[in-house]
């Protein structure tokens, strides 16, 4: 049987910030938010920073940093954010690219971004 490990969130909503299952971590999708679980608006470079801090927090609680993502899988509210949205990815991911998929979506709370995350810890 695999080990199951639950990452709970400090927010009032029905999820787990992540679940461990043998070698992975599967991340709840991230939307960009504050140290302090507020919203975050503002441009999407503000947007996509703040939600891979708080990507970078969840994977830490496991051991893990952005070198253990595997895979990525990243909404806009709209494609014309896509080019913007890349500069800080790239950046912060430093040309160590996980597998990603993005498409366009409407998001929760008037978020332009969310980011889900899957990582492989061995």
């Amino acid at each position: 049987m695999i080990a199951i490990t639950r990452y709970p969130s400090s927010l009032p909503l029905p999820f787990s910030r992540a679940t461990q299952a043998g070698g992975f971590l599967f991340l709840s999708g991230q939307i960009p938010m504050d140290a302090e679980g507020q919203v975050v608006k503002g441009d999407i470079r503000a947007q996509t920073t703040a939600a891979l801090d708080r990507i970078e927090e969840t994977l830490a609680l496991a051991g893990a940093t952005l070198k253990n993502v595997v895979r990525a899988t990243v909404w806009l509210t709209d494609l014309a954010l896509f080019a913007d949205f890349n500069e800080v990815y790239r950046a912060r991911f430093g040309g160590d690219f996980p597998s990603r998929s993005t498409v366009q979506a409407q998001l929760a709370m008037g978020v332009d971004v969310e980011i889900e995350i899957q990582a492989y810890l061995g």
